[in-house]
Parts: structure tokens; C-alpha cells; sequence
């Protein structure tokens, strides 16, 4: 089994760069973007160089490592350092606005930085924030390995079904929901994973798919319309997908043509799983009404990875995201646990183990 690829990495001490592992360029090319300043960071965020909702998050992080960098090489005093970092980090935290791990990395970054006095220097700034990003980092590739052992025990044995990406690529360890399924495979399970195209940016297709292909587990592509009458094959025994966002309740922000999928599986009494870690909950809102959707570029849909796909003077609707009910899901995988059945309570109670 070849290694599991990752998402980003960080270079150097304090004052060093964040790679990114540019995954608008997979699976044909290998490239990474060497982040040395802040605008680096926030671009690669808003333009899918970097996405999941775990690895967004660090990624952020690491960004304010980043900001201190340029604080220290630009030699500001403390007062001026720690203003810098400040006002980096609400650019790092505002630079997606669906996936709630995002702000959730950069705040506790900004934690840790208020807790060091004031005269504190650049250079001890930047050795600070960069420990904190690195905690975060270490933390997620730990909590993935303990959503990967929580799945193992819900997951049917049998082929699954996934949408977009939830893997290596979307986070810091093996992944959320790609990351339970790759726990069943190295357990001894074997089974094919259909991955959907997940359009208009084909994260299922050129990422899964290749995150798969790595492992050595057998993969299906197929276009998202084909859901359906995969499903009513009755081939398939369990869907699960990844989070964004998950609110009080358990309705839940993921990748547009989630919810879709969970409706079908509901229709073909297939069990829906979603796989996230509890940093995805935002308890602050009560419904999945509450939750802003990104809408993106018409170009993503109207000429997918730069090749024209409709006639000029066409326009597009492009959420992001979509949100698929608690009623839908048979149990949400968490590191701590599953809600299963998702309700108020059982949230509650497993975040609180």
C-alpha cells in the first residue's frame, strides 16, 4: 500500500513557509504552493488550492505562523508584531465562509497569542503561533486515526458510496470519511468505493479517486446523476460524506449534492453516515436555515476546469453547499463517538465524552 498523500506541510523554524499541496492541479500534476506571505495563504483558501473543512482550518493556522514570519522579517517591534498578526487574522478567517473549522483554527491561534505578554517579540510570537498550528495539525491526524476506529464499528460491510473529498487531501491525518473507510480497508474489509464526479470542480473524481488509487483500494467513478440507479441496485451498503458545518440540531453543511444523495439513499434504505470531527460542530446555530452557503463563481459551471460547457449569455447557479437534515442521517462519526440517533441530545452527549 503506497503512503497517503497530505494536504500541506510547513518548511523550516518560526520564520519559515507553509507548502500547500495545490489540488486544482491533481491528479495530472504534483505541484505545491510555497506560502511566504499571508495573501499566499488566503488565496490558496478561496481558490480550492487547499479545501476541506479540517484542512481549511489548519491551513489557517499556519497562516498566522505565516503573519509572524512577516512580522520578524520586517523587524517590528512587539506592539507592532502583534497588532500585524491581529489584523492577518481576520483576513485568514473570512477567507471561506461555510466550513466553521476555518475561524475556529485561527481564534484559537489568536488565544494562544493573547496570552503571551505584551513585550513579547516577533520572533517569540512567531515560535508561539507556529506550536499552536502545529498542535492543531498533530491533533487532526490523531482525531481522524479515532473517527477512522468509531466508523469501523457502524460501517456495513459491503461497497460504499462517497461524495467529494474527505481524505488525506481534506484534512491532517487520513481523513473523516475517507479515513473511516480506509480503517475498514486496512482492518481486512474488502468492498469497491463509488466515488461521485461531485461537480462542478470534480473533487470526487480527481481527488478520492486518486487518494484511492494511492492506497491501492478499488475505486468507481461515477457522474452524480448516476446515484440513483446505483443505489437501486441495492449493490451498496452504506453512504457516508464528510461536514463543513453541523449545527445543534445535526442538519449539515456539505458539498453541494449531499443532500440529494441523502435523499436517495433514504428512498433506497441505504444508511447515510457523515463523518466529521467535533471542531465541524457550531452549536451557536440551532437549524441548518442558519448556516451561510457560499456561492461561488459562474465560471466553475459554465466552463468546469476551463472548458467551455454552456453557450454565452447563460448564467449559473452555483451554491457551494447544500444541507442535508438530522432526519437523513443515521449517525454522525465524530472522534469522540457517534450520534446515532442524530438528535439534540445524543450531539450533546457525545461531544461531552
Amino acid at each position: 500500500m503506497s503512503d497517503a498523500p497530505v494536504s500541506l506541510r510547513w518548511q523550516g523554524g518560526p520564520d519559515g513557509t507553509l507548502d500547500i499541496l495545490d489540488q486544482t492541479r491533481l491528479p495530472g500534476r504534483l505541484e505545491w504552493v510555497t506560502c511566504r506571505d499571508v495573501e499566499t495563504v488566503v488565496e490558496a483558501i478561496k481558490m480550492l488550492r487547499v479545501r476541506g473543512a479540517p484542512a481549511i482550518g489548519i491551513a489557517g493556522a499556519y497562516g498566522l505562523a505565516v503573519a509572524a514570519g512577516e512580522a520578524v522579517r520586517a523587524g517590528h517591534p512587539p506592539a507592532e508584531a502583534r497588532a500585524h498578526a491581529l489584523a492577518r487574522a481576520e483576513e485568514l478567517a473570512t477567507a471561506r465562509p461555510t466550513a466553521v473549522n476555518l475561524r475556529w483554527a485561527v481564534e484559537r491561534c489568536v488565544g494562544a497569542l493573547d496570552r503571551l505578554p505584551d513585550d513579547t517579540t516577533a520572533g517569540d510570537l512567531a515560535a508561539a503561533l507556529l506550536a499552536e498550528a502545529r498542535a492543531i495539525h498533530t491533533e487532526d491526524r490523531d482525531l481522524c486515526n479515532a473517527i477512522g476506529r468509531h466508523g469501523l464499528a457502524v460501517l456495513p460491510e459491503g461497497d460504499i458510496l462517497t461524495h467529494c473529498n474527505t481524505g488525506a487531501l481534506a484534512t491532517g491525518g487520513s481523513g473523516t470519511a475517507l479515513g473511516v473507510i480506509t480503517a475498514a480497508w486496512d482492518a481486512g474489509r474488502r468492498f469497491t468505493v463509488f466515488a461521485d464526479e461531485t461537480r462542478p470542480l470534480f473533487q470526487g473524481s480527481r481527488l478520492t479517486a486518486w487518494e484511492l488509487v494511492q492506497r491501492g483500494i478499488p475505486v468507481t467513478v461515477l457522474v452524480d446523476g448516476a446515484a440513483g440507479h446505483l443505489l437501486a441496485t441495492g449493490r451498496i451498503a452504506a453512504v457516508i460524506v464528510g461536514a463543513d458545518r453541523i449545527t445543534a440540531c445535526g442538519d449539515t453543511a456539505n458539498k453541494i449534492g449531499t443532500y440529494g444523495l441523502a435523499l436517495l439513499a433514504a428512498a433506497h434504505g441505504v444508511p447515510f453516515f457523515v463523518a466529521a470531527p467535533s471542531s465541524t460542530f457550531d452549536l451557536s446555530l440551532d437549524s441548518g436555515a442558519e448556516i451561510p452557503i457560499e456561492e461561488r463563481s459562474s465560471a466553475e459551471v459554465l466552463a468546469p476546469l476551463g472548458v467551455p460547457a454552456a453557450p454565452d449569455g447563460a448564467r449559473a447557479y452555483n451554491p457551494a453547499f447544500d444541507v442535508t437534515p438530522a432526519r437523513l442521517i443515521r449517525g454522525i462519526v465524530t472522534e469522540k463517538g457517534v450520534a446515532s440517533p442524530v438528535t439534540r441530545d445524543t450531539i450533546r452527549q457525545t461531544l461531552a465524552t
